[in-house]
């Protein structure tokens, strides 16, 4: 990476924080669904609720532009994650649909607050060239972290019960956020950040595109594990096992799909990704085969990677002044639908599962239409300036 000593900075600095949260949060995801299904006994409306209050959180996103007026931004990505650490380490002392919901309210709490500190911070000290390409090695660090993760949860599930395991994820990445809070990556060259929320007219593709990956996303966060554990019976291990090897592939391509967006440009990589999810949705819905379920599991997150080019192409169309405010409020706009998603689907579920993923393919289709539209929006950039 061709960056300068403070941008090396900042990049160790958000390797540190991207290490310690997804220790955390892989653990709890890969540890959740059977946990609420053998501890807790949850039923499928239950995790969508869940699921909808792990979602409050990201709606109220656009706070945190308003806390940059009390911590500077870096510290509060480390504030951030330890949060996150603090939740997930309480998970396994309460198994009940109301405690699972409690903690899932304090780990959303730090995690969404840390990524909309990582993608500003990202945004802002990396340029246009860089930017995919951290963005892209920072998913590949998460993966092999999820890596590892998976394989000690693998080995571990044999000696530790729910409790100690929650808790042992939980405090690796409090313990990371402690690091990152003595630290300060930051110079001060870089353009002021506006510390409100601000909505451009310019930014409506940016705000529609992020808003149909919140509603798209959830199906897929609240509900395919579940159907894998639910439907297929998928075990604690065995989804262990998805996990490692899907993202065993993520950490290779990662990099990949960062070097697309800049040879091929956000256009032609958000269509790929939005016509593969018509596909995944549409065979989740028909398939009865848990070989199948599971290969679509890591086709569908692999495409999940591709949401770094909705992100480079609003640094291309922002004003810098924008980056942190943009970044909080596309991620209250990506929860708009994601709060209410996964209790609907919940509901939806209830009926027939397969009208949950159905309908995340009519969103796919629609997001491959707007996509269209990016290199228009790239275009009017100059007349903005």
């Amino acid at each position: 990476m061709n960056a300068d000593h403070r941008s090396r900075r900042m990049y160790i600095f958000l390797f540190v924080l991207m290490v310690a949260s997804t220790i955390a949060f892989q653990g709890w995801r890969t540890l959740l669904n059977n946990f609420a299904v053998e501890v807790g006994g949850l039923s499928g409306l239950e995790m969508g609720i869940v699921q909808s209050v792990r979602e409050v959180p990201g709606f109220l996103a656009l706070l945190a532009v308003y806390l940059l007026l009390l911590v500077r931004e870096h510290r509060l990505a480390a504030l951030s994650v330890m949060l996150l650490g603090a939740g997930v380490a309480m998970v396994g002392l309460f198994p009940s649909v109301w405690g699972i919901a409690t903690t899932t309210l304090i780990m959303s709490f730090g995690f969404h607050y840390y990524e909309t500190m990582n993608q500003s911070l990202t945004l802002q000290y990396f340029d246009r060239y860089e930017s995919p390409l951290v963005l892209a090695r920072m998913r590949s660090v998460g993966a092999m972290t999820n890596v590892l993760v998976g394989g000690f949860v693998f080995v571990a599930v044999k000696y530790m019960g729910f409790t100690e395991l929650f808790a042992l994820m939980g405090a690796a990445a409090v313990a990371g956020g402690l690091w990152a809070f003595r630290q300060d990556p930051t110079h001060t060259d870089m353009p002021p950040q506006h510390k409100k929320m601000v909505l451009r007219s310019r930014y409506w593709l940016f705000y529609v595109l992020t808003f149909l990956s919140g509603a798209r996303r959830q199906v897929f966060v609240a509900f395919v594990v579940f159907l894998l554990v639910k439907k297929f019976n998928y075990s604690v291990r065995t989804v262990t096992i998805l996990f490692v090897l899907n993202n065993i592939i993520n950490y290779f391509v990662s990099p990949l799909i960062g070097k697309a967006v800049n040879r091929y440009g956000e256009r032609k990589v958000l269509s790929v990704e939005y016509l593969g999810l018509l596909v995944v949705f549409t065979a989740y819905a028909l398939t009865d085969s848990p070989w199948v379920a599971g290969a679509l599991y890591v086709v569908d997150n692999i495409f999940y990677n591709f949401i770094m080019a909705v992100r480079t192409f609003f640094q291309k169309i922002a004003d810098p002044k924008d980056i942190a405010s943009g970044m909080a409020v596309g991620f209250t706009i990506n929860h708009i639908a994601a709060v209410v998603v996964p209790f609907m689907g919940g509901l939806a579920w209830m009926a027939d599962y397969r009208i949950v993923f159905l309908g995340a393919a009519v969103l796919s289709f629609v997001s491959l239409v707007l996509a269209q539209f990016v290199d228009g929006q790239l275009r009017k950039k100059g007349s903005w300036d």
